[in-house]
């Protein structure tokens, strides 16, 4: 009886395949070839399951954000059951940062496909995330959470910060990739920015007769 293909398991090979030949070379000097080569199936497999370089980088991205939601969702665990929104946030924000092998391809490849997608007219047609503002949203939600709850500057725009807080861990990021900055002074910057966000203002003084 002929063996029943996963397919499902082949692609993610396949995938598998592709991040680690991006994370040696870079993601502009991959072809379907050297994908096939590094997952040890032909170069006709890879065709038939995405057809184009362009569909074959995106699935790559998106298993590569499954891997990136379940190292945070770990980080989290290691925490225990109520982590609370400021180390959610913490989690999601360090997570990113390039500080071992796993990190270091997620933010290679992320920041590879953002600067090949402007020139390429065929990548770019492929949606680069579903949902471009989920981790701002997210962080936004955490951030207002917080300050209903009294954990927050209540004067704080939510919004305004949750934006800033992901560009910074991204610039951090590549400076961290490119040997200008090393991991534990990003991850300061990031604490001391989170520290202003969740210190709460001074309770004012009882007047005095």
């Amino acid at each position: 009886m002929p063996k029943r293909v996963d397919h499902e398991e082949r692609r993610t090979q396949i995938a598998e395949a592709l991040i680690r030949v991006a994370g040696r070379r870079g993601l502009h000097a991959v072809g379907m070839r050297d994908v096939a080569a590094e997952a040890g199936v032909s170069l006709r497999l890879v065709q038939y399951y995405f057809q184009t370089k362009e569909k074959l980088l995106f699935y790559g991205l998106q298993h590569l954000t499954e891997r990136f939601t379940a190292r945070v969702g770990a980080r989290l665990a290691a925490v225990g059951p109520a982590p609370g929104p400021r180390t959610t946030i913490e989690a999601l924000l360090l997570a990113s940062l390039p500080t071992d092998e796993e990190s270091r391809t997620f933010h290679l490849l992320y920041s590879s496909y953002s600067i090949l997608s402007v020139t390429d007219e065929a990548l770019a047609a492929q949606p680069f995330i579903d949902n471009p503002d989920a981790a701002e949203n997210a962080l936004t939600g955490l951030i207002e959470g917080a300050q209903s709850a009294g954990l927050a500057d209540p004067g704080a725009d939510a919004r305004t910060e949750a934006i800033s807080l992901l560009a910074m861990a991204g610039t951090m990021g590549t400076s961290i990739l490119v040997g200008q900055r090393g991991p534990e002074s990003a991850v300061a910057v990031l604490r001391h920015h989170l520290d202003r966000i969740f210190r709460l203002p001074a309770a004012p003084r009882p007047e005095t007769a």
